[in-house]
């Protein structure tokens, strides 16, 4: 394989393993609601985030209306970040916890109702990694830089595997718990309805032997 090929298969992989961990997209907010965003996260993380109002009028100051409320939380109700009434922002942490972790943004009730258009950029692990200044501070070539990026992306990728595997493990004790738990329970079930038909039989054979039937 020729050097243009290796260095054209290792972008494009690097391009693929990164847009997984990427994520990119403008949505509509209407005034007095909220809408949240997941991401799951795995501990020791990098996660970096970025968020603004698109202005309805290039060229003009944002009207008083537009104006957001965004938090960031864990699954477990930790607040990771916290900004109210501002028109852009950013956010960056390591992960702590693993899980879910959602950023809502909420924007103010108007009259009449506004809807704000806000562009959100949530970027983590590798994907969070500004490669840009990497590669200033280095002083590396593109083949090296891209190397780096193939390095850390497949670290990354061993990780999330390990986390999966985590989880996988998780859920399979959770099953073996259940079960077990609903093995007993059908034991249990069986055990009480066969107590009650004997209690049935044996009351049945009293009553017919009382009025000499048998």
């Amino acid at each position: 394989m020729s050097r243009s090929n290796l260095y054209l298969l290792l972008i494009t992989t690097v391009i693929g393993l990164l847009s997984s961990t990427s994520k990119s997209l403008r949505f509509e907010l209407e005034s007095g609601h909220t809408k949240c965003i997941a991401e799951d996260i795995k501990t020791n993380s990098l996660t970096v985030g970025k968020y603004s109002i698109v202005n309805p009028h290039d060229g003009q100051p944002l009207p008083d209306s537009h104006k957001l409320t965004v938090r960031v939380t864990s699954s477990y109700g930790n607040s990771y970040h916290n900004s109210e009434r501002v028109e852009s922002g950013q956010f960056a942490f390591t992960a702590s916890e693993a899980g879910d972790y959602m950023a809502c943004f909420w924007a103010a009730d108007h009259k009449p109702p506004v809807t704000l258009n806000i562009d959100f950029d949530w970027k983590t692990g590798v994907a969070a990694k500004d490669w840009t200044n990497v590669a200033k501070k280095g002083s590396v070539d593109v083949m090296e830089l891209e190397l780096k990026k193939m390095y850390d992306t497949v670290i990354s990728v061993q990780e999330e595997m390990n986390y999966l595997r985590e989880r996988e493990e998780e859920m399979q004790d959770l099953n073996t718990s259940t079960n077990l738990k609903m093995a007993w329970l059908s034991f249990l079930s069986i055990a009480v309805c066969l107590s009650v038909a004997g209690l049935q039989v044996w009351h049945l054979k009293t009553f017919f032997q009382k009025k000499k039937l048998i």
